[in-house]
């Protein structure tokens, strides 16, 4: 019953989790594209900076921003907070559920790091912690003075703490770690700094006193660091999903890619609402990126592996008929006893594996048609990414991969199946 349970609740935390974030980010980037598109076409009321006409929902609407407040505030203000604190709660629960509740299938790579579970899930927790720390202090340095400088630190800190994730847990571990990392930051932003600064701002304004400007400022560069930080977030969120992003030696660096291709692409939006001006550039720097990472996703590492026959692959096109070609491949018994003996405790009608009671995405893979008929995607997550099996439970070796590599070329030589 509770193996029921507890995947009913992962889906509903992970519901949850998606629609906070929509309204976050959607929010988020609401309010940045309203304050850069603000304008000052006529005489606006006393203490107001910019206005923006707006159309929604067959009415329209007159936004204006005031430099510091208006003479007298109301006393019912909306506070734009928990949607950030939402997300952030929501995730750390889905982060319990799935990569500490189970950190032997998720977060422990024994090839990379052999842990046991409480040891991965304290590093992660205080990876996480120690990641706002630092990040806080270095915000709060005399780099905070210079905005260029300090976002090139705070890069190479995202990027070696990505890199130390991914020497300790799985490559799906590390990269959802690192946007956990990064998810920690911009809401521990909005919960101990910006909302507090515009509070005592808030409070100094009812009580007629004089705000300091300090408090807008440092609130406005951290909320420029979490606009710049979206886009790479969720990307990292969404990996854990894409073995050939998560399950190669590179992730590090493919993380690292995806925070300038983030920043790049604000950067286009953020221009296009403050001046109108659409710099193109930023997507074709952004494709040029992208195709790197798609580069580095395929690229042999420095671990041993089936490089060889990977590379084999890349060169061949599947036949009329691939299906026909895999059977009869010389190689397929022994890559059939691979599988079977590597992947079928959980990949069965009726899992070896503990808590389960169907395979993983109901695929099953004890008969021969299974195994042929699954081909393409033992090749993705066993043979060009280790995604599979999960942290190398199993023990599936480099010269397995190396052969399973093998048999699906076979797939792919031309000729076979042909006529057929």
């Amino acid at each position: 019953m509770w193996t029921y349970l507890s995947e009913w609740l992962q889906f509903a935390v992970r519901w949850v989790h998606v629609i906070t974030a929509i309204a976050w980010v959607g929010s988020s980037f609401y309010f940045i594209a309203l304050d850069l598109g603000l304008r000052r076409r006529r005489e606006l009321p006393h203490g107001v900076a910019g206005e923006a006409w707006q159309v929604h929902g067959g009415g329209f609407y007159n936004m204006q921003k005031y430099t510091l407040a208006p003479d007298e505030l109301p006393d019912e203000l909306t506070w734009f907070k928990w949607e950030s604190y939402a997300t952030w709660l929501s995730g750390a629960a889905l982060l319990f559920l799935v990569y500490y509740l189970h950190a032997d299938l998720f977060l422990i790579d024994p090839g990379v790091a052999d842990l046991p579970v409480w040891g991965a899930t304290l590093i992660g927790i205080a990876g996480l912690g120690l990641g706002w720390v630092v990040y806080d202090l270095l915000c709060k340095s005399p780099l905070k003075n210079n905005d260029t400088a300090l976002l090139a630190i705070l890069f190479v800190y995202v990027v070696l703490s990505s890199y130390l994730f991914a020497q300790v847990f799985s490559g799906r571990g590390a990269m959802l770690h690192t946007g956990a990392l990064i998810a920690t930051i911009m809401t521990a932003n909005v919960f101990f700094l910006i909302i507090p600064n515009q509070k005592i701002v808030v409070a100094d304004l009812k009580v007629g006193k004089t705000p300091d400007p300090a408090l807008g400022k440092a609130a406005k560069q951290r909320s420029l660091h979490n606009n710049y930080l979206t886009l790479p977030v969720i990307f990292l969120m969404l990996s854990n999903h894409y073995p050939l992003a998560f399950a190669t030696e590179w992730n590090w660096v493919i993380a690292g890619i995806v925070l300038i291709i983030g920043a790049v692409i604000r950067h286009f939006f953020n221009t296009m609402h403050a001046t109108g001006e659409k710099p193109w550039w930023c997507w074709a720097f952004a494709g040029v990126l992208f195709l790197i990472v798609i580069t580095l996703s395929g690229a042999p590492g420095w671990r041993s592996g089936p490089a060889e026959a990977e590379a084999e692959t890349t060169k061949r096109e599947w036949t009329a008929d691939p299906q026909y070609a895999l059977a009869n491949s010389p190689h397929f018994e022994e890559a059939e006893s691979i599988i079977v003996s590597r992947c079928s405790m959980c990949h069965a009608k009726e899992p070896l594996w503990p808590g389960m009671t169907h395979p993983p995405k109901n695929i099953a893979l004890e008969t021969s048609d299974e195994v042929v008929h699954y081909a393409a995607l033992i090749e993705r997550q066993a043979v060009r990414s280790h995604a599979m099996p999960p942290g190398n439970v199993s023990g599936l070796e480099p010269a397995e991969r190396e052969l399973l590599a093998r048999w699906l070329a076979d797939g792919k030589a031309p000729g076979l199946g042909k006529g057929l």
